[in-house]
């Protein structure tokens, strides 16, 4: 298996699997992967694919939202077929995606997720970091950021996700 930045002829295998990770193929997640590539936040070379001998069998997918007057990414979806899942896919995507925005400089990754599986990966509770979400009602659990190399413990304040997220 290798990990590699989606071309344009993975779409439809990545809608299957992030419709199949979240349990239908018409949920949320897919429109979000979706507009997000239609959005200018979307990053084609941090939008990643486990590549299994042509067989596209996950995706992570970073892009831009704001954080004041910054650009900073945001993690959303990571999906793995589930017959796939267990299998350490996700976490071969997760890394390969912080080391890809480490090395382009960036100085941290947010995500909403998961607060049992992230934290393996160095995700702390972003308000922690004096980064706040778009929304109040959203619980510290899941809002996490990254901190990377390049991180300025100056980026404070409310994100905003952008359009691409107002689903």
């Amino acid at each position: 298996m290798i990990v590699r930045p989606e071309r344009a002829f993975d779409f439809d295998a990545i809608d299957a699997v992030v419709g199949a990770a979240f349990d239908n193929e018409h949920d949320p997640e897919v429109r979000l992967v979706r507009q997000i590539r239609a959005n200018d936040g979307y990053v084609p070379e941090f939008s990643l694919v486990a590549d299994d001998e042509g067989d596209v069998v996950g995706h992570i997918m970073l892009s831009y939202v704001t954080l004041g007057d910054r650009k900073i990414l945001q993690l959303s979806p990571l999906a793995v077929r589930p017959e796939r899942q267990k299998q350490k896919i996700g976490d071969a995507l997760s890394r390969d995606a912080i080391m890809r925005a480490d090395e382009a400089l960036e100085p941290l990754i947010l995500v909403l997720g998961h607060p049992n599986y992230y934290p393996r990966f160095g995700f702390v509770p972003a308000r922690s970091l004096g980064i706040d979400p778009p929304d109040d009602a959203i619980p510290d659990g899941p809002w996490m950021a990254r901190k990377l190399a390049n991180y300025d413990p100056a980026l404070t304040g409310r994100v905003d996700f952008g359009p691409a997220f107002k689903l």
